[in-house]
């Protein structure tokens, strides 16, 4: 079906979306918003990639742009300071380039490569300050973001972002092993682990700075709050295996929702995309629900004291950005060349990723 996407011009362009990935409800309720920054925020990312040496300057000048990862951002953190948003659109940019070393060191047969780059980034993530200028451009780029995200708001966030940021890099040695040793994890497996290579509670957490506060744990961890956030994250994750399934079939990939039950519940290809897609179509039914039971929720902490006043407004404004989700993430998927493996030489290697940059010297 053809749809309006008001993306990354000031006029809007018509995309053709797959009927298999169509979503009307997401096109019809989930109005799409950018974050008034984006302008800047593309030309200060892509100099970013450059200065840090994430991408070499060609591979930023040929495809930085058309892979939208700042649109993606943008469209999700709206009402972010500017300074929060370059911080998070830096960070998630470094995610690609991270999550992209991680498969050619899978492909090409690195393990020794990967675990001494996954000890560095958990070093790393302690203590920035101390990494800035590493050898290593993914080293010193996950430093130099994560310090910048540190300065927004008190040390227990940051605690908790680098805790739960840990799970995220000892989840991807976990796919590392399994994509090595060809284990398809089971559903149930594989959905647990999803829930961390995704980083759900990194972009939940990133909700906060957003904001403009900390949430206390009776807010965060409360059901009404936690349920959406949870929701939204799951859609993300599996709307992505849906529209990633065909690059990673090509790949030899292990981990992909779709994969998972083809291999343990005996499905079809098609019976398979037909499942992804009904969990997809459920979750985005579920979050209206849920998101009227936050707002609710977000009414009743204002108590007529500043404190409630402002925790309220807070809770309201991430749940907000929860919904931009939705929208952002589904129009991603098919603005952003990450996932265009048809036009691709080569199916199984993108275009964008430099086997030497990536570590083969």
């Amino acid at each position: 079906m053809h749809a309006l996407s008001h993306g990354t011009t000031s006029t809007p362009t018509t995309l053709a979306v797959p009927p298999a990935l169509s979503l009307p409800l997401i096109e019809a309720a989930f109005p799409r918003r950018l974050h008034p920054y984006w302008p800047e925020l593309q030309r200060t990312t892509r100099a970013w990639l450059r200065e840090m040496r994430l991408m070499p300057a060609d591979t930023v000048e040929e495809h930085a742009d058309g892979l939208r990862y700042t649109d993606l951002m943008a469209g999700y953190y709206t009402g972010a300071p500017d300074e929060v948003m370059q911080a998070i659109a830096d960070y998630s940019a470094w995610f690609f380039v991270w999550d992209d070393r991680h498969d050619r060191d899978i492909v090409h047969g690195r393990p020794a490569a990967w675990r001494r780059l996954k000890d560095r980034l958990h070093t790393a993530l302690d203590r920035p300050a101390d990494h800035l200028g590493h050898e290593d451009p993914v080293v010193a780029g996950l430093a130099d973001s994560v310090r910048r995200l540190y300065g927004f708001l008190p040390d227990s966030w940051n605690a908790r972002f680098a805790r739960h940021f840990h799970t995220v890099i000892e989840a991807y040695d976990r796919e590392f092993h399994n994509r090595t040793e060809g284990i398809v994890p089971t559903v149930e497996e594989y959905l647990e682990l999803r829930r961390l290579t995704f980083a759900h509670w990194i972009w939940t957490d990133l909700l906060e700075p957003s904001a403009g506060r900390e949430l206390p744990d009776a807010v965060r961890k409360h059901p009404a709050y936690r349920k959406a956030a949870l929701l939204s994250q799951e859609f993300a994750a599996w709307y992505n295996d849906l529209c990633s399934l065909p690059k990673e079939l090509a790949g030899s990939e292990v981990h992909n929702l779709g994969i998972s039950l083809i291999t343990h519940e005996g499905m079809s290809l098609e019976e398979a995309v037909a499942d992804v897609r009904h969990r997809v179509e459920e979750c985005i039914s579920e979050f209206l629900t849920a998101e009227r039971e936050a707002l609710r929720f977000a009414d009743g902490l204002d108590d007529g004291t500043v404190g409630g006043k402002e925790t309220s407004a807070a809770v309201r404004a991430c749940v907000g950005n929860m919904r931009n989700w939705f929208s952002s993430v589904y129009w991603f998927h098919h603005e952003s060349g990450r996932y265009r493996v048809d036009s691709w030489e080569d199916r199984s290697t993108p275009p964008y990723v430099n086997n030497e940059a990536a570590g083969e010297k």
